[in-house]
């Protein structure tokens, strides 16, 4: 039965004699979707969707797994969740909150408290997930022979941490290890439980659907952000994806640039998920369905790469597009990434098409 019991050789393994269903396309039309947004395409057992047909003793053995893994799996998550929240709910007992942020203010004990806390609970969720093993590698010295040769050699403490997305399971990596703040959408705050968590963390709220008038100020926000982690050591790190969604993980899709806009050092980072038979990057598929099958699978595995700290140039620090670009292409080389030029308003066409089984896919979002 544990068909994922042992490590794939590669992150592009697919689903074996189950092939994925793919929605009903002119033959012409389904090529150029192929080509187009190969980066949401998903390669696994399960299929486009995740809802692909398996075989019978495929199918009996999802159902054996669903009923031994999920509800361990998900009581001790609750567990879990439930005890970092408690460890919130004590420690911003009696303290101010920043203003205009909404965040607590935690210093001292409070705030160590938070941190270690959130860092072996992340981890511990990480091991109820099936991430037993975590293999990283730390690079002292990139391979690509074409970045700027204007890198500090001292060691500078980065203002925050860029990273390819390929799946929510990257926070928690990150929370593991570095307990970050980052981005969220605005009604995070407002879940039980986790509404209190991020807080914590020091998210930035932001409304997705807002206008450009809006995202300018978030993105200041996130620039004053880096630059306070940058000048304080105390302060929490900023975790940005620049993407702004996520792939399958064999692409890297073109960088936003408020990752870059505070002109200070970043730290590059690198998630791989290697699997058998069920793809951890969550690109084309609900949520729901996400997690219970990720819950089903006996091992998951996660590769990390961390790269030195990137420190820009002076050209790079007068041209953010520059800068952006320049990291973008070093986590590819370093990473085996492949560099697509597709964008987030394509990703929604994309789900349109899946879901509609239409093969309306020239229309664009304006």
């Amino acid at each position: 039965m544990a068909l994922d019991a042992a490590a794939p050789s590669s992150a592009g393994g697919g689903g074996g004699e189950d092939e994925a269903v793919r929605p009903l396309l002119p033959a012409e039309a389904e090529e150029e979707l192929d080509a187009t947004y190969a980066p949401y395409a998903r390669r696994d057992a399960y299929g486009t969707m995740g809802r692909g047909p398996l075989r019978a003793t495929r199918r009996v053995e999802l159902y054996l797994r669903a009923a031994l893994l999920v509800p361990l799996r998900f009581v001790a998550g609750m567990l879990l969740l439930v005890a970092y929240y408690l460890v919130c709910r004590v420690c911003t007992l009696f303290v101010d909150e920043v203003a205009e942020e909404g965040r607590p203010r935690l210093r001292g004990w409070r705030r160590v408290a938070v941190v270690r806390a959130g860092q072996g609970l992340s981890r511990a969720m990480l091991f109820v997930f099936g991430f037993y093993w975590i293999r990283e590698t730390h690079r002292s010295y990139p391979n690509a022979e074409d970045v700027h040769q204007g890198q500090s050699e001292e060691l500078e403490l980065p203002g925050a941490i860029v990273s390819n997305h390929v799946s929510y399971v990257d926070i928690l990596y990150h929370m593991s290890v570095s307990f970050p703040s980052f981005v969220a959408k605005e009604s995070v705050s407002r879940l039980p439980l986790v509404g209190l968590i991020s807080k914590c963390l020091g998210c930035i709220f932001v409304q997705r659907e807002s206008k450009a008038s809006d995202s300018k100020g978030v993105s200041g926000a996130v620039t004053e952000r880096v630059q306070e982690a940058y000048q304080d050591k105390n302060s929490s790190m900023m975790l940005l994806f620049p993407e702004g969604t996520t792939t399958n993980g064999d692409y890297l899709l073109p960088f936003r640039t408020g990752a870059f806009l505070a002109r200070v050092p970043v730290q590059p980072v690198i998630l791989r998920y290697p699997y058998t038979m069920f793809s951890p990057a969550w690109d084309s598929m609900d949520g729901a369905r996400h997690v219970f099958l990720l819950l089903c699978q006996f091992v998951n595995y996660i590769e990390v790469v961390r790269l030195p700290v990137y420190c820009p140039s002076e050209q790079e620090k007068e041209y953010p597009k520059l800068y952006a670009n320049n990291v973008r292409k070093l986590i590819a080389t370093e990473g085996n990434l492949i560099l697509s030029n597709l964008g987030l308003a394509e990703k929604r066409v994309y789900h349109a098409s899946l879901n509609g089984n239409s093969c309306a896919i020239h229309q664009k979002d304006d």
